[in-house]
């Protein structure tokens, strides 16, 4: 990655300084961070290392303007200088599970692996199975919120939008499943602190 004058954050900092931002500073994403932060959001576990996940990176402020229109008008779409696309593609994974077991496998459990992990879906439909793809694309959306974070950046997640417009306009096939829209980019407000539930109010310990 090109060198960035961007100090990094460490964890703890990322989680804690992280805000939902609204309003970007005006200036194109540095695209060496960008795709940094892909590849660390890439790093998202996933159950039998499945990835479903999949990234449309949209930043020809054209189209931003489109999916604006998607996202009933809300301003931040087009704002930011970058929208990340989340989506889940069940269907790419299961024709090509072969490719996300581990290599050091061997060649022969590799053929089994991935028989074993099409034969756990086959009874199931492409909707059924894609919430549970979405739920291993969930992951990755949490960890492009942190990775865009500890970069300096700063998102806000969005559910807000029509999906089949969304579909329609970055070309996407009908089964997959959005974990969300993330305008991404410099804050241009400081946006509001964190009002959360306490420890004791979410939580039973056993």
């Amino acid at each position: 990655m090109t060198a960035t004058t961007t100090r990094t954050l460490p964890v703890s900092e990322a989680i804690e300084t992280r805000r939902s931002i609204r309003k970007f500073v005006q200036e194109p994403m540095n695209q060496d961070d960008l795709r940094e932060i892909l590849r660390l959001a890439s790093l998202a576990p996933s159950a039998n290392n499945v990835q479903t996940w999949r990234f449309a990176v949209v930043q020809n402020k054209e189209l931003q303007a489109r999916l604006q229109e998607a996202a009933f008008g809300q301003a931040q779409v087009s704002n930011a200088p970058a929208v990340i696309v989340v989506y889940s593609d069940m269907e790419d994974t299961l024709a090509n599970a072969e490719e996300t077991i581990h290599p050091g496998m061997g060649e022969e459990q590799i053929k089994v692996r991935a028989a074993r992990f099409r034969q756990q879906f086959e009874a199931q439909d492409s909707v059924q199975r894609g919430q549970w793809a979405l739920t291993q694309a969930n992951l990755a959306f949490a960890f492009l919120m942190l990775a865009a974070r500890g970069l300096g950046y700063d998102t806000v997640p969005m559910l807000g939008f029509d999906p089949q417009k969304v579909k329609e306009l970055l070309g996407l096939p009908e089964h997959v499943q959005f974990a969300g829209l993330l305008p991404i980019g410099k804050r241009a407000e400081e946006g509001f602190p964190h009002h959360r539930h306490s420890i004791d109010r979410i939580t039973k310990f056993y």
